[in-house]
């Protein structure tokens, strides 16, 4: 082995370990970094419009950049989460005190359904009415305890999260700043093709892009749609579950029907039709035709991935890396099928002896 290669090979482990520890000495802080480069990505062509307004004052746009992203997207963030706590624990009195009977209900339901549908729960298991109504109103307690628990809980936690934030908002601060030196000096240093090295940067940035603003406007939309029939029909927690259904709007397919179909399948057997019908229709031609209509033209127009694979990758980013995942799953399934078109396009051009 020559000089130059021990060398090279000593400064390959070296940079190696060297990442690692810097890896490790994030971590605790991961979500604030992962945040402000992805905020930094959403924001970067705003940040470039005003660059070009501005006579290219690089510090000045980045404050008034950081300014708009804090106001736009931030600010919501805090003030319905503080909401929604607030929502949980008046949640959890009301099932303490017995004015929200959530077995009552269950065992309404059960009763209601037609003799073939009791007999096909008791086939499956379910038909155990006592034991059925203790898991339901058991779980729905402790999860209206926890956020119970988070009201007056919250001060405990309040200088981690100050900490977080303040940490994201600074490094959001230069990303903005000196983003695209920074994109040029990574991509510098991967060992690519340049015009490759291009069609990953340019995946990246376009599905952080979709994922981000396509999945939380459709979110958005369908919880406030969701929330706003929820409080014209009178049903309780219309806030708690239109945050639910914001939620599960990032599962294409899936969706906010989970929460108002059941709703609307208990107004009509509790005879409650015109509730049921107009949740139904409501649920169907409304929030549905946001996600049939608005989804496939601001996410999957741009990541180029099919509906399942977004489903899968969404499924599983949320399992491994709890909320975050919704970016980093779809993120890592579209630089797989990147990284699998340039490798089967390169190898294409190898001549096999």
């Amino acid at each position: 082995m020559s000089e130059s290669s021990l060398h090279h090979r000593s400064l390959l482990l070296l940079l190696i370990l060297v990442t690692l520890a810097f890896i490790w000495v994030l971590l605790p802080f991961y979500g604030a970094v992962f945040w402000a480069v992805i905020l930094a990505i959403v924001f970067a062509p705003l940040q470039q419009r005003l660059l070009l307004k501005f006579s290219f004052r690089r510090n000045l746009v980045s404050l008034l950049t950081l300014t708009i992203c804090i106001v736009i997207a931030v600010l919501p963030v805090i003030v319905i989460s503080a909401l929604l706590v607030q929502e949980g624990a008046s949640l959890y009195k009301r099932i303490e005190s017995g004015e929200l009977d959530i077995a009552g209900y269950i065992s309404q339901f059960k009763h209601m359904l037609p003799a073939y549908f009791q007999h096909l729960l008791d086939r499956m298991g379910m038909g155990n009415l006592a034991g059925l109504r203790e898991t339901i109103t058991k779980s729905a307690t402790q999860g209206s305890q926890h956020l119970a628990s988070q009201a007056f809980s919250f001060g405990q936690g309040t200088f981690d999260f100050m900490v977080s934030f303040a940490i994201m908002l600074y490094l959001l601060f230069f990303f903005l700043r000196d983003g695209a030196e920074l994109a040029r000096k990574v991509r510098a240093a991967i060992p690519l093709a340049e015009h490759q090295k291009r069609l990953l940067q340019l995946k990246f940035n376009r599905v952080v892009r979709a994922t981000v603003k396509g999945n939380l406007l459709v979110a958005v939309t369908q919880g406030a749609l969701g929330g706003a029939i929820f409080w014209f029909l009178d049903i309780p927690s219309a806030l708690l579950w239109a945050v639910l259904m914001a939620f599960l709007s990032l599962l294409p397919a899936i969706g906010a029907g989970i929460v108002w179909a059941p709703v609307a399948v208990f107004f009509l057997l509790s005879g409650a039709i015109w509730q049921g019908v107009v949740l139904s229709l409501f649920g169907v031609f409304v929030i549905g035709l946001v996600d049939n209509v608005l989804r496939p033209i601001l996410v999957g127009k741009d990541t180029r991935m099919p509906d399942y694979l977004i489903l899968i990758s969404t499924l599983g980013g949320l399992a491994v890396f709890g909320l975050n995942g919704f970016v980093i799953g779809p993120l890592i399934a579209a630089l797989f099928m990147s990284t699998w078109d340039i490798f089967v396009g390169t190898g294409k051009q190898v001549q096999l002896p």
